[in-house]
């Protein structure tokens, strides 16, 4: 909850004058390669996640990405988030300053957006359901830690295509059996586990939506070998098991 709002980034060298928008449904940054427009995922322990997955306006300056809505590189290094104040601080995996977020920070929308689409998020009884902390990992499962969730994962049950890889820089790739999707993920040593998912394809078939397993999850667990992906309810959201 601390996080929605409009943002000036400070002490970021690659946005010197940049704007980030967090509001419950998309992370918009305003910046010198054009607004970059994504997802985004926290939790109320300080964990933090967030993909961009498209861009408008861009520029094509010096340092920006070739393709369209790639994350900056600033944004892959921050994995959580704590408050000084009120000032929400964007944290490294080592626990460094990746970025201070002012508040006050008014957008442009320019030609392509409407006014009411950067203004200030509203924060509804639904947003702070949303943002309510999760159920704790179960007993009865092991916490998924990083380094045994890397690599590649398909469901126990259903097509054979369909596939999760998690990569050691923190992105995600993967297939619900017809259409390719990817993301990025964090995971701790206690199992809280979150992860973005962008567009994809919508070719038919009766697929495994892993997509959707891993964005709605919250905690991730393991039961012997199967990967347990749980809900805020700490209900199911799907089961995994090593590919090969």
């Amino acid at each position: 909850m601390a996080l929605l709002g409009n943002w000036t980034l400070a002490g970021v060298a690659e946005e010197p004058r940049g704007i980030l928008r967090l509001a419950p449904d998309q992370i918009q940054l305003f910046g010198r390669c054009g607004i970059l427009v994504g997802s985004w995922r926290a939790d109320a322990g300080g964990f933090f996640v967030a993909g961009m997955f498209g861009s408008t306006g861009a520029e094509g300056g010096r340092g920006c990405d070739s393709a369209p809505g790639q994350n900056p590189q600033w944004l892959n290094r921050v994995t959580s988030y704590q408050l000084e104040g009120e000032t929400p601080l964007l944290l490294d995996a080592d626990g460094a300053v990746v970025a201070r977020l002012l508040p006050g920070a008014t957008p442009t929308p320019g030609p392509y957006l409407a006014a009411s689409e950067v203004g200030p998020p509203e924060i509804t009884d639904e947003v702070r359901r949303r943002f309510a902390p999760a159920a704790a990992l179960p007993a009865t499962l092991t916490p998924a830690t990083r380094d045994r969730l890397v690599g590649k994962w398909v469901p126990v049950s259903g097509p054979r295509r369909a596939y999760v890889e998690f990569k050691a820089d923190g992105e995600w790739r993967g297939s619900d059996g017809c259409n390719g999707q990817a993301g990025r993920w964090v995971v701790d040593p206690a199992g809280a586990f979150l992860a973005t998912t962008g567009p994809s394809t919508l070719i038919g078939c009766d697929g495994v939506p892993v997509g959707a397993w891993l964005s709605s999850s919250w905690r991730a667990g393991l039961d012997g070998k199967t990967l347990v992906l749980l809900d805020a309810q700490a209900k199911e959201a799907g089961r995994l098991r090593r590919a090969g």
